[in-house]
């Protein structure tokens, strides 16, 4: 998701002889250049045209997905929820997937902001929310800023400070699965974008970001007032491993789930135990879900 537009992420990928731009060519020589018909609709938000899919009945859940990713990223979330009677909000953030960029430059703040159009288009005054990455960067944002239209949150891989990244070398398995996994979001990219070839381009502006945001001061992060799971992969990749801690820590009445086995990227490397982790928590009173020992 998102990590792999930092500089260590580029680093990371160089080191595995990857790069966005071989990615970006193998996808267009592998797809369509254009884009595929979709099931979601846009509305046209600051400028740009944000797609959404809304899937099933029940209380509303926004999903927002990291960088380089877009909606597809919750495949193996989605049919959960669904069963559990929730209503999902499924959010291209702009630039990404079907959603067009606009002529602004790429900020939380933007992003945030195009979710709650997306809701107030909708007649949602307040729904839960699951953000992976950068999506739960996005999370954090409106649980500062706009905590009268939340419910919950659940922010999966989330730093809040350009310093916390993790230096740690890549794991053999760790190499065999990012270079699929980074050439499928390539490839998803030029499926579904309206500007397809531009890839290497999202990545290196959502590079340009990470140097300098998110940045909330710990005051930002004391007066959320959203009950907030804070939830990461114990053996996480990209995210220093005070991140999670700390906001916690900071966050008032904030759960913290480090699960175990795992790392950036358990929806999907683990979709069972992440999915239960989150049902668990948005069913309940004050949010009590628990790792499986």
């Amino acid at each position: 998701m998102r990590r792999f537009t930092l500089s260590l992420s580029l680093a990371l990928l160089m080191l595995l002889g990857l790069a966005p731009s071989s990615f970006s060519t193998r996808a267009q020589e592998a797809t369509p250049a254009a884009t595929p018909s979709a099931s979601g609709e846009t509305v046209s938000l600051n400028d740009a045209d944000i797609y959404y899919e809304v899937i099933g009945e029940g209380d509303p859940v926004v999903l927002v997905h990291g960088g380089l990713g877009s909606g597809r990223s919750f495949v193996n979330q989605i049919p959960a929820l669904v069963d559990a009677g929730y209503q999902l909000i499924v959010i291209d953030s702009r630039g990404h997937g079907h959603s067009s960029h606009g002529p602004d430059p790429l900020s939380y703040e933007l992003m945030a902001s195009d979710v709650l159009g997306v809701m107030d288009h909708l007649g949602i005054d307040k729904a839960d929310l699951v953000g992976w990455s950068d999506g739960a960067i996005i999370g954090l944002e409106l649980g500062i800023n706009h905590p009268e239209r939340l419910n919950k949150v659940v922010a999966y891989g989330a730093n809040y400070t350009p310093e916390g990244f993790s230096e740690s070398t890549p794991t053999p398995e760790f190499e065999a699965f990012i270079g699929p996994f980074f050439e499928q979001m390539a490839a998803d990219y030029e499926q579904t974008s309206p500007t397809p070839g531009g890839f290497e381009d999202l990545f290196t502006e959502l590079g340009e970001l990470s140097k300098v945001a998110p940045n909330f001061s710990e005051d930002q992060l004391r007066s959320i007032t959203v009950p907030f799971l804070i939830l990461d992969g114990a053996e996480e990749e990209l995210i220093a491993a005070d991140q999670p801690t700390r906001m916690a820590e900071l966050i008032p009445g904030a759960e913290l789930i480090l699960m175990p086995g795992v790392g950036h990227f358990a929806p999907v490397q683990q979709p069972e135990e992440f999915n239960r982790i989150v049902l668990e928590f948005l069913a309940s009173s004050a949010g009590g879900a628990t790792p499986t020992p």
